[in-house]
C-alpha cells in the first residue's frame, strides 16, 4: 500500500512537472491534482482490501484487467462526482481522460509490483539468503579451540560443557536458513556464543541482558543477533585493553519486537574498518524476510565522559501473536 501511495504520487509530481513552466507552477499544479489523486487512491486502495480475496480466484491476468477497470471506473465517477458538486460543464471527453489516466496508473503499478514480485521469487530468495547467511570468523573458531584445549586439564567439565556449545552454534550455522526460529532459541545461541568468548576474554568481556516479556512462541530470522554480538566483541572488546560491557534488551511494544545492542568502541582502531558487512547482510536479510515491516538502525552515541558507545536497534513485527 505504501509503495502504491508513493508511486502514484510521484507519477502526479511528474505530470506537474510535465506540464508546469516552473517550480512556482509545478506545486500549484501537483497541489490541484492532489485534490483529486488523493481520494481515488484511498477509493481504490479501500476496494482491493475488501474485494482482495475474490480477485485472487481469478486468473492472474484477468485479476489485473479487473483492477485496471476498476481504477478507471473509479476515476471517471470521481471525476463526474466532482463536476456535479463544483456545477462544472465539463465533457465526456474529460471524463474519458480521466478514466484513461486512472487505468494507466493501475498498469504502471501493476507492472512494477509484477517486476518486484518476480525479482523475490523463491527460489532467488532462497539464494539470496544462503548467500547472505551469517560466517563465523575462522578467528574465533581457533581461539575457542584454544581456549578449550586450555580447559582439560584445569576444568574437564567445563571444556565437556564449551564443546558442546560449539556443537550447538556450528549446528545453527548448518540449519535452513529460509525457516524462522523460536525468539528463545535465538537468545540461547547468543548466551553460549558469548560464555565461548568469555573462556578467551576472561573479566575483559562482561554482558548485561535485559529481556522484558518474551515472546516465547515468536520466531525470528535465524542467527540474527549473533553476528551483532560477534560484531561488539571483535571491534568493542577486543581492540580495548581494559575491555567493556555488552549491553543486550529484548522488549515488546504492542505488535513490535525491539532488540537493542550496545558496546563500546574505539574510533582509533583498525578493528573499525569492515564493521558493516553483518549490519548489511542482517538488513538485507530483514527484508527479504519482512520487507517494510522490520527495520535496523546504528550509529555511534558520544557518552558524556568521553567514550564512545555503538548501538543498534532492530524492530520486529510480531505476527500472528495475542497482544
Amino acid at each position: 500500500m505504501l509503495r502504491i501511495l508513493l508511486g502514484v504520487n510521484l507519477l502526479a509530481v511528474l505530470a506537474a512537472l510535465v506540464q508546469s513552466d516552473g517550480i512556482s507552477d509545478s506545486v500549484q499544479r501537483y497541489c490541484d491534482m492532489a485534490i483529486w489523486v488523493q481520494p481515488l487512491l484511498l477509493i481504490n486502495l479501500t476496494l482491493l482490501a475488501l474485494f482482495g480475496n475474490l480477485l485472487r480466484r481469478f486468473s492472474i491476468w484477468i485479476g489485473r484487467a479487473l483492477v485496471v477497470i476498476q481504477s478507471a471506473a473509479s476515476a471517471i465517477l470521481l471525476t463526474d462526482l466532482w463536476r456535479f458538486l463544483t456545477f462544472d460543464e465539463g465533457s465526456w471527453a474529460h471524463l474519458l481522460k480521466a478514466g484513461l489516466l486512472g487505468s494507466a496508473a493501475a498498469a504502471l503499478m501493476l507492472s512494477y509490483l509484477a517486476l518486484r514480485a518476480s525479482a523475490l521469487s523463491p527460489a532467488l530468495v532462497e539464494a539470496r539468503l544462503q548467500s547472505l547467511t551469517a560466517r563465523i570468523r575462522p578467528h574465533f573458531l581457533f581461539n575457542s579451540l584454544n581456549a578449550i584445549i586450555s580447559l582439560i586439564r584445569l576444568d574437564p567439565r567445563r571444556a565437556e560443557t564449551a564443546l558442546e556449545e560449539l556443537a550447538e552454534l556450528f549446528r545453527a550455522l548448518m540449519r535452513d536458513h529460509r525457516e524462522l526460529i523460536p525468539l528463545a532459541d535465538e537468545m540461547a545461541l547468543c548466551r553460549q556464543y558469548l560464555d565461548l568468548e568469555k573462556l578467551r576474554l576472561g573479566d575483559r568481556l562482561n554482558f548485561a541482558w535485559e529481556v522484558t516479556d518474551l515472546v516465547v512462541d515468536l520466531k525470528v530470522p535465524p542467527l540474527m543477533v549473533q553476528p551483532l554480538l560477534e560484531n561488539a566483541v571483535y571491534h568493542g572488546i577486543e581492540p580495548s585493553g581494559e575491555g567493556g560491557t555488552i549491553g543486550i534488551r529484548v522488549l515488546r511494544r504492542g505488535d513490535e519486537l525491539h532488540i537493542d545492542l550496545v558496546n563500546p568502541c574505539d574510533v582509533d582502531t583498525e578493528h573499525q574498518h569492515g564493521n558493516h558487512m553483518a549490519l548489511d547482510n542482517i538488513r538485507e536479510r530483514l527484508a527479504l524476510y519482512y520487507d517494510l515491516e522490520a527495520r535496523i538502525e546504528t550509529g555511534e552515541v558520544l557518552l558524556a565522559g568521553g567514550q564512545r558507545e555503538y548501538r543498534v536497534h532492530i524492530v520486529l513485527p510480531c505476527r500472528g501473536l495475542s497482544p
